[in-house]
């Protein structure tokens, strides 16, 4: 199909591109690597009057070190994301995410700003977000603040930027030493999308699981955390037994969502082999 009539407006700073936003009256959208909004304009699912490009605003590129903080600018592409030497020794979960996301193409042009933004529930990097308990980083007329991950996916396409605001940057604590980080995921045969993914972060303390982060996307609407899953294993030495208790917790309380290629009752199940899966891989590269 072909997109609704658009305005096309390019952006060459944030400051401009909030400025257009504003004036758009909350009927524009932001265009970056466009492999979630270019379809979306096709099947007109959104028909903005305004398109507003800020592809070429070089300073929401890039990613650096803040003392112990990795920030990673939003038009940052996953292959850079996947291939960061800082990213793969820090965050190696977020890596892990990047690397899994569609193909070699759509890893060259889509970038972290946007796909956290469009909050697909299917998308790898929700999981990796929230188990590394990034911030995110918006900009608006009113200035710059901070959405912790845990707030920031509300509901399916769904998040806490605002329609006058940029997200301008994701920023990620670098793990704790003795902390162990991986993604799996059991990924749409079809598209790639995970059909279940799983990221845990799980720090070894004195011989005993501390500190740990175990998040699902895929499973329900909005990516979450699991603090059940987090709570039964914590304390632990991470033997397999503690491991496969706590994997049942998975997923319990979530409504899993059904399709053509999955049921609720099959993505319950995943979430439980793939909780697995990772605490096992988790605290093998933490030991």
């Amino acid at each position: 199909m072909i997109p609704a009539a658009f305005d096309y407006q390019r952006a060459s700073s944030v400051d401009e591109a909030v400025t257009l936003l504003a004036e758009s009256g909350g009927d524009a959208k932001i265009l970056a690597g466009g492999h979630s909004l270019i379809p979306t304009l096709k099947l007109r699912l959104a028909r903005p009057e305004t398109l507003i490009d800020i592809g070429r605003i070089d300073e929401l590129k890039g990613i650096s070190e803040d003392g112990d903080t990795i920030v990673i600018g939003a038009l940052t592409t996953h292959d850079d994301v996947a291939s960061s030497d800082v990213v793969q020794a820090k965050a190696p979960n977020l890596a892990a995410a990047a690397a899994a996301i569609g193909d070699l193409q759509v890893r060259n042009c889509g970038t972290i700003g946007g796909a956290l933004v469009h909050a697909d529930p299917a998308a790898d990097y929700p999981a990796a977000i929230l188990a590394d308990e990034a911030e995110i980083v918006v900009q608006g007329p009113n200035g710059s603040r901070t959405v912790p991950a845990a707030d920031f996916f509300l509901d399916i396409f769904v998040t806490a930027v605002q329609e006058d605001e940029l997200l301008t940057a994701v920023r990620i604590p670098a793990r704790a030493p003795g902390t162990g980080s991986v993604y799996l995921k059991f990924p749409n045969p079809a598209s790639g999308y995970a059909v279940v993914g799983c990221a845990a972060n799980v720090t070894m303390d004195g011989g005993k699981c501390a500190n740990v982060r175990v998040a699902f996307n895929g499973v329900s609407g909005v990516a979450f955390r699991d603090a059940d899953v987090e709570d039964a294993i914590t304390g632990t030495s991470g033997d397999e037994a503690a491991i496969v208790a706590a994997a049942e917790c998975a997923g319990n309380g979530q409504d899993c969502m059904s399709d053509t290629f999955a049921s609720a009752e099959f993505r319950a199940h995943l979430a439980k082999v793939y909780a697995k899966r990772a605490l096992t891989a988790a605290v093998k590269a933490a030991s």
